[in-house]
């Protein structure tokens, strides 16, 4: 994992949040945390396993539509505010990341967020996989070597995370994840402040109750694919 933080240390990410912490937030047992470890390593060994012969199908679908790499690698902001590098399979332009700057006036999402329903950058394939979350595939391996967890909210880039109130930033108090109460509950139809409030609220609840219910209400979203663009 990579040592590198977002807030320099970790003192200093303790004293970014300090007046923001409420009782009970982050505060979670050690046979909770070490059972999640041990699901993480199953569940991301078993998701490899199971999405594994679907990827020659990925890599050839996104070779086959637009040149360049198959894996897209960013910096992601993580755990009290640890820096890791995030995989998704490629689903944008190549100079997608270029092109964002030239594009904020399109910017559909409120807060330290960047949305566009109809994004051109995304690309035909890109978008299958978007609303399919098979995107995310990669992120497995994420999971697998700790940076993040099946059930976490989900984790930003430095340059949105920049903006963070420390009320906000008390959401890096736990693991990022592949799935959370955002997620599950509309994505990209809700704004910024509530997404934020989401996250908030599995901080405070963070245990086993809270990581089934998401769980349980995960695939069904995934299906709808309400607010996946």
């Amino acid at each position: 994992m990579n040592s590198e933080n977002f807030y320099g240390d970790l003192g200093g990410f303790e004293e970014f949040v300090a007046g923001a912490r409420q009782p009970g937030d982050g505060n979670r047992s050690a046979g909770y945390l070490a059972f999640k470890r041990l699901f993480d390593l199953g569940a991301s060994i078993f998701g490899i396993l199971l999405l594994l012969p679907l990827l020659p199908f990925i890599v050839m679908l996104i070779k086959l539509e637009t040149p360049g790499p198959i894996f897209f690698k960013q910096k992601r902001v993580g755990y009290r505010g640890r820096i890791f590098d995030c995989y998704k399979f490629r689903s944008m332009a190549v100079d997608a990341e270029e092109m964002k700057d030239r594009m904020q006036h399109l910017n559909e999402a409120s807060g330290a967020a960047f949305k566009i329903k109809d994004d051109p950058r995304i690309t035909g394939v890109g978008r299958f996989l978007r609303r399919s979350s098979l995107d995310e595939f990669p992120q497995l391996f994420n999971v697998f070597l700790g940076d993040m967890s099946i059930v976490g909210p989900r984790p930003q880039i430095p340059s949105e995370v920049r903006h963070y109130t420390p009320a906000q930033a008390c959401r890096l108090l736990v693991k990022p994840g592949l799935t959370c109460l955002w997620q599950v509950s509309g994505r990209s139809h809700l704004d910024f402040s509530e997404w934020m409030e989401l996250d908030r609220e599995y901080v405070r609840q963070a245990g086993f109750a809270m990581d089934i219910k998401i769980l349980t209400r995960t695939l069904p979203a995934v299906i709808e694919r309400k607010g996946a663009y």
